[in-house]
């Protein structure tokens, strides 16, 4: 089944032609249970965007895992995996009341999570072929870039998710999300609230190794350059790493970097070992730390059988506002999330511990201070009295780290610098 087709539109000429890329969501309407479709216990949202993936769960069950890979590679356009989803929340009160927070506007969370699964769909439209004898790719979240905040959102009035595949390298692609309020025939540029990149990789199914990936072919002006954009991320990427493998602490960032480093640890062992000549007004970082921990469940799992990634950014960001929110004094205004950076998988029965705490602050402008908040989620295993799991070589290491940005309305700080322990 196509993304796109498991929504109700109405008359039947109109919906062939917007059955393609947009999904209504109603709540009430449901199509019948398939028997191994974990999104029905998500969001509304999230669970039409797995039903539209049924078709691709239900080959991966069906084909044997000793079929031939995928061979023949395809080009493809972002038009042709451009996918959105409208929330009709003017006029449907039991899905505008799913997202309601506690002060009438949208859960930022839970709109998260429905980012993610509908970046997923995407992937898995563009990495799809017409060869059902092969064997589909293995897609995971490695990264989410840069997700920034425009505007205030509104849970009454119409919402659009939208997206598509911006940059494909070997094995990596890079999908542009955005979230359209209000929701009109002509978009404007202002219409825009928020702006995502995620980055998927595809790995094959049966070898656990890195598998090519369909190619793209941008055909518009802006698709070209949104396609050049993700190049220059990418290399900026792979030169990061190799200046942390290959530095020797001299270059002139790292130089910084430790100058400010011994600075903070200087007047943070003032603040631990002579509190009474401290400066009243910094805090240490662990006096800031908040920590929530989940046993995953199996209704939280993806098509894959794993932790739905969506669900992961969704309780990260809950824990990071509630941080933002104790040390502040004041409800905080979602800015931005930096990056978040998956490092493994987290399976159904995984121990997982999310430890948040203030990072930075900003009080340049007193009026809306930044609050620079860190999520750290940890998989433990208690039989294994070990908080390391032993996993496949392109997992190795055993925690994800989210970084989120908080505005607050007043000077709800009190002019708190945050000092590491």
């Amino acid at each position: 089944m196509e993304p796109g087709s498991g929504a109700d539109s109405g008359d039947p000429a109109s919906a062939n032609a917007k059955v393609k890329r947009d999904m209504v969501v109603n709540l009430p309407h449901q199509e019948k249970p398939f028997s191994l479709w974990p999104g029905k216990y998500h969001s509304p949202v999230t669970a039409a965007l797995w039903h539209a993936r049924s078709s691709f769960v239900e080959r991966a069950r069906n084909l044997a895992m000793d079929g031939p890979a995928q061979s023949n590679l395809l080009s493809k356009t972002p038009e042709e995996n451009r996918t959105s989803v409208v929330y009709n929340f003017a006029s449907d009160k039991t899905l505008r009341e799913e997202y309601r927070n506690p002060w009438n506007s949208i859960r930022i969370g839970k709109l998260l999570e429905d980012l993610d699964a509908l970046a997923g769909t995407i992937a898995v439209k563009h990495c799809s072929d017409s060869d059902h004898t092969t064997r589909p790719l293995l897609l995971v979240t490695a990264s989410v870039d840069k997700i920034s905040m425009k505007k205030r959102l509104r849970v009454d009035v119409d919402l659009q998710l939208a997206g598509a595949v911006a940059w494909v390298g070997r094995s990596s692609m890079e999908i542009r999300m955005e979230v359209i309020q209000p929701v009109r025939e002509t978009m404007d540029k202002d219409d825009v609230a928020l702006i995502a990149n995620f980055t998927f990789v595809a790995r094959d199914w049966k070898t656990q190794k890195a598998a090519p990936v369909n190619f793209l072919v941008p055909q518009t002006e802006e698709e070209k350059q949104l396609f050049a954009m993700g190049n220059a991320r990418d290399a900026h990427r792979k030169k990061l790493r190799m200046e942390s493998s290959s530095s020797n602490g001299s270059s002139p960032f790292l130089k910084q970097y430790n100058d400010r480093l011994t600075q903070v640890l200087r007047e943070g062992r003032v603040l631990c070992e002579m509190p009474a000549l401290a400066d009243r007004n910094s805090i240490l970082m662990r006096d800031t730390r908040l920590e929530n921990a989940i046993i995953c469940q199996p209704q939280q799992r993806n098509m894959h059988g794993r932790i739905f990634g969506g669900f992961l950014m969704r309780r990260a960001f809950e824990i990071a506002f509630s941080t933002a929110y104790v040390f502040g004094g004041i409800r905080p205004l979602f800015l931005e999330v930096d990056h978040v950076d998956f490092r493994r998988p987290v399976d159904v029965g995984d121990f997982l511990r999310l430890k948040s705490c203030v990072l930075y602050t900003e009080t340049e402008y007193l009026e809306q201070p930044r609050i620079h908040v860190e999520v750290i989620a940890h998989v433990t295993q208690p039989e294994l009295k070990s908080s390391e799991v032993s996993f496949p070589s392109h997992y190795p290491f055993h925690r994800s780290t989210a970084y989120f940005y908080f505005h607050l309305f007043s000077a709800g700080t009190n002019g708190k610098i945050l000092i590491p322990p």
